[in-house]
């Protein structure tokens, strides 16, 4: 899936709302890619990944879809649904929390 799978497994589909939440409407491809330059090539979200993710969170209703065609083509966009939009701030909080919680357990402990 990505670098260091193990860690960012569990982040995908917080990673997949948080772009949701900036930029309103995505397909998947623009996921990927914006995933890609965000992190400067360091973390690359495979289509085997993204999709199941995608169409999980749409299927518990987190997430919308439409289709529009570009080039001849019908492309499928991606919207975060109200529920989706609450349930991305509880993500983000959540991530917040944990990654804090990390920094403290692995900061070197100064009073011994």
């Amino acid at each position: 899936m990505m670098k260091n799978s193990q860690l960012y497994k569990g982040s995908l589909t917080t990673i997949i709302m948080k772009l949701l939440q900036e930029n309103g409407r995505m397909y998947g491809y623009e996921i990927t890619q914006k995933v890609k330059a965000i992190t400067e090539g360091d973390l690359n979200i495979t289509e085997g990944a993204l999709y199941p993710a995608l169409h999980k969170l749409e299927a518990d209703g987190l997430l919308e879809v439409e289709f529009e065609k570009v080039d001849n083509r019908q492309r499928k966009y991606y919207r975060l649904t109200s529920k989706g939009v609450t349930e991305t701030k509880n993500l983000l909080s959540e991530l917040e929390d944990f990654i804090r919680n990390m920094q403290t357990l692995v900061k070197p402990n100064l009073e011994f």
